[in-house]
């Protein structure tokens, strides 16, 4: 379903049941309940970003198989959704967060 490329950022190759395939990058990996999920953003044919759309899929590696690559699989569940969104917002307050205490660094 996924196929990672080696790049100065991380990016995954989805597969979409309706047959078309688009580039990711990877924005992060939230980790919720003992659960990872992997947070991508939708790439254009110029590999940049829209900034339009977010998703969100559990992220699993396969400890004993270190050649494997990771899966991803679908969010079904409202409530685990909901769950997930609303660490990434606030992930995205802790980014924010961060960029203003650096700037007062400097």
């Amino acid at each position: 379903m996924a196929k990672y490329e080696e790049d100065a950022e991380m990016t995954v190759e989805l597969d979409l049941v309706d047959g078309r395939t688009v580039n990711c990058e990877v924005v992060t990996i939230l980790n919720m309940d003992d659960q990872d999920y992997v947070v991508l953003v939708p790439l254009d044919e110029n590999g940049e970003s829209t900034g339009e759309e977010v998703w969100f899929y559990r992220y699993t590696v396969d400890e004993s198989d270190p050649e494997a690559e990771p899966e991803l699989g679908y969010i079904d569940d409202d409530e685990e959704y909901e769950a997930v969104a609303d660490a990434f917002d606030e992930y995205l307050d802790e980014c924010a967060f961060d960029e203003l205490a650096g700037e007062d660094d400097e």
